[in-house]
């Protein structure tokens, strides 16, 4: 059974536009699409019984609405809508365990730029071992252009999860796959120590070689997937964000490695980053 692609739903632009990626990733998926919209428990908000039936109701036009728009840009699309009870940091990690994906809307700031993934989205994405992409709004509207560019990957970790989601999401949108591996120099070069240009050039051929030995056994499985490497000194959020602009990215895609912890999960600096300042959508694929 193919399981969904599902998108949690509020009614904002970002989660329109989350709905409307969703729904082009269910298409390529061959797969349904579900929208889920979260409710709070009864009493939480003290408020009056006609405010909070009034509330009520216009949140169950959130996912109806959506519903009826996207099969009449999707015909054929199986496209499901649930509304379902509790706090979104609890519920959609619950329906991320069971969907291909999900999907949530990111908001701007301020700034050119830059985006905000809110105390809901981290929290979720945290709790949750399922790839997660954020997808931000077009600057009018709620439908977001659809890139013919490449899928960009982030690669610092040779984790099997993170390389195989890239490949499969470059080869159902037959486009390239652009593989971005940054990398520092050694730590004492930061404590006065003359830069040795020969040493400079000797890492830069060894990062780029160990990249090579790390995606060769994806090119050899995926013959039909186009794939540059780059490898190249600097920090790995400014340089995926400057190549997703540069190649106008359909999707980046970067890892977030699993720690267990009575505290719970942690996002990481980098994934914070790129979700921070990368425009074009972003999923970040879990993995050990």
């Amino acid at each position: 059974m193919v399981r969904a692609v599902t998108v949690g739903l509020d009614g904002s632009r970002e989660s329109l536009a989350a709905a409307e990626w969703g729904a082009r990733e269910a298409e390529l998926r061959e797969a349904p699409l579900r929208l889920v919209n979260v409710w709070a428990p009864d009493g939480v908000v003290p408020q009056s019984m006609a405010d909070r039936d009034g509330q009520r109701h216009w949140a169950e036009r959130i996912p109806r609405r959506a519903q009826e728009e996207l099969r009449g840009r999707h015909p054929g699309l199986d496209v499901t809508a649930d509304q379902l009870v509790g706090w979104p940091r609890e519920v959609l990690p619950e329906a991320a365990a069971e969907s291909e994906l999900l999907v949530l809307g990111s908001r701007g700031l301020s700034g050119v730029g830059r985006f905000l993934v809110g105390a809901v989205g981290q929290a979720v994405l945290a709790q949750t071992d399922r790839p997660v992409v954020f997808v931000r709004a077009p600057e009018h509207g709620h439908v977001p252009p659809d890139p013919r560019g490449p899928v960009l990957l982030g690669l610092d970790t040779t984790a099997d999860a993170l390389l195989e989601f890239a490949f499969d999401e470059a080869r159902r949108r037959r486009t390239g796959l652009w593989i971005v591996h940054a990398w520092s120099l050694p730590p004492y070069f930061g404590y006065g120590m003359p830069s040795d240009s020969s040493l400079t050039a000797d890492l830069t051929e060894k990062e780029a070689t160990h990249l090579g030995e790390a995606v060769r056994p994806w090119r050899d499985t995926h013959p039909d997937v186009e794939v540059t490497e780059d490898s190249r000194r600097g920090r790995p959020e400014d340089l995926l964000a400057d190549a997703a602009r540069d190649h106008d990215a359909a999707l980046v895609v970067v890892g977030r490695r699993i720690r267990r912890s009575p505290l719970g999960g942690r996002v990481g600096s980098v994934t914070y980053g790129v979700l921070h300042h990368v425009t074009a959508p972003v999923a970040v694929v879990s993995h050990s």
